[in-house]
């Protein structure tokens, strides 16, 4: 599969090699691995339903007066979004568009809730209200459109189709697309579309082959309603918000735990440097949870299996609201273009523990993401002084690495296998770097290449769950 890269601007300036940020994508023409819209093929995105428990509702938590922590890297940084331009149906895209009321308004509220603790904030809810419906025959079309957002993602209240028709969301240019059939039973939808990366999502209604007698139109109710939109923070905004890592009881850490300074770098910074490291990072993935909010998760064993903390989610339900974005990286070592990400859903939680802070699960579609590897948690404690390197997703970044090849051993290294986190001895504490969003984070063995820690506290010393007590829970699923 070719995989093409998408544009991009960088994270910081002048901090640490490589800094490439994916906070605002454009889609470029041409990815063979995702069909466009309309296209009447095997469809990419489809319903799956949730266990009978509660769902998650997407939250939102829109900080303000936030001091940026850095500033836009380019002078031509996107514009803070404001209003969302809704196109009208069925109009030329070079029309004057309708502009609805901002978000955060009397008309278009902003749902509030409060993040879980060590969730990193990358969005906020906005409520909309669009009826889609196909009266005349036509393909009905709506774009959703917000200056600057790094992605969209809509969410059905009603989907009221004929047999044989079906819905897709497509990003600008259509290069992303996923196509959902109408449900099976019902109207009532509440189900959430993939997201489409970008500050664009196209959705269009389009009409089968068995309403031949245009029964459809007759009935006058058929359509779509779209009641929400998750949209992504644009780079700036992403700069304001605090990071949301958590710290080991009985301690206050700092907010920010780069110890020192930022030594991470782009995945890709060690494709040749260090070859085994960077292909240990394709294992891990970046996990959209609840819309809004972000972890990082890898793949565990070879078998179907996904690991983050337990402190991101615990649930089924929850799980199936969680995309799983595989090969997030960035294109080139400080480059300004990101692969375009392989994304799969959640399916079910199989074991969690807030202890161990861990919580095991499983993805839709796993032959999607095979091809990407994983990892192996090591049975052994790691001894002090012992050299690692953590890949992750810091602040929804693509990935990034934490300890150089042949650094000194005094940044990312063991700094005490025994440290205390919600139970005594339970943690391994080291000073590599992490930031909101490397929560789930596997961290690495230089001498073994395996996983001796799951990322879970910052504060510097930050530490991770120890993997040889993972193992032994976790043996029976893997």
């Amino acid at each position: 599969m070719t995989t093409v890269p998408l544009k991009t601007g960088r994270r910081k300036a002048g901090m640490a090699i490589g800094a490439c940020a994916a906070l605002m994508l454009a889609g470029t023409a041409g990815a063979v691995a995702w069909r466009s819209a309309g296209d009447t093929g095997k469809p990419i995105g489809t319903w799956h339903d949730a266990p009978e428990a509660a769902r998650t509702p997407v939250s939102a938590d829109q900080q303000t007066g936030q001091k940026p922590r850095y500033a836009p890297s380019s002078p031509d940084a996107e514009p803070t979004p404001g209003s969302p331009v809704v196109q009208p149906t069925d109009a030329p895209r070079t029309e004057k568009a309708t502009v609805p009321e901002a978000p955060g308004s009397a008309g278009r509220p902003i749902e509030k809730a409060t993040a879980a603790d060590g969730r990193q904030q990358v969005g906020e809810l906005l409520t909309v209200r669009k009826l889609l419906s196909y009266l005349g025959g036509k393909p009905r079309t709506e774009t959703f459109r917000y200056p600057g957002a790094s992605y969209v993602k809509l969410h059905f209240s009603r989907m009221a189709l004929m047999p044989g028709d079906y819905v897709t969301v497509a990003n600008a240019d259509g290069t992303e697309s996923y196509r959902y059939e109408a449900p099976e039973s019902g109207t009532d939808t509440d189900k959430w579309a993939m997201s489409v990366t970008g500050d664009t999502a196209v959705l269009e209604v389009h009409r089968g082959a068995s309403d031949l007698l245009g029964l459809g139109q007759l009935l006058g109710g058929p359509g779509v309603d779209v009641d929400r939109v998750a949209r992504g923070f644009s780079r700036t905004e992403q700069a304001r918000q605090p990071e949301k890592q958590l710290t080991a009881p009985g301690r206050t850490g700092r907010e920010e735990s780069v110890c020192g300074a930022d030594t991470s770098a782009d995945a890709a910074c060690y494709r040749s440097s260090d070859p085994v490291a960077y292909t240990k990072s394709k294992a891990i993935a970046r996990l959209l949870i609840n819309g809004t909010e972000l972890c990082t998760g890898w793949r565990v064993g070879a078998q179907n299996r996904m690991l983050t903390n337990n402190h991101c989610f615990t649930t089924s339900s929850e799980a199936y609201d969680t995309e799983v974005w595989f090969n997030y990286q960035c294109a080139k070592c400080g480059g300004y273009d990101v692969y375009q990400p392989t994304k799969v859903w959640g399916a079910s939680v199989l074991a969690t523990d807030k202890t161990y802070d861990f919580t095991l699960f499983t993805v839709d579609k796993f032959a999607d993401v095979q091809k990407f590897g994983y990892l192996s948690l090591d049975t052994k404690r790691p001894a002090k002084g012992q050299e690692l390197y953590v890949p992750q997703h810091p602040a929804g970044e693509p990935t990034r690495i934490a300890g150089s090849l042949g650094e000194k051993a005094g940044n990312c290294s063991v700094a005490d296998p025994g440290y205390d986190g919600y139970a005594t001895g339970s943690d391994v504490a080291y000073y590599c770097d992490t930031e909101g969003g490397s929560s789930g984070s596997p961290v690495l063995s230089r001498s073994t290449n395996k996983v001796v820690a799951l990322h879970h506290f910052g504060g510097c010393p930050n530490s991770g769950v120890r993997a040889d007590l993972l193992a032994a829970k976790l043996a029976k699923y893997l």
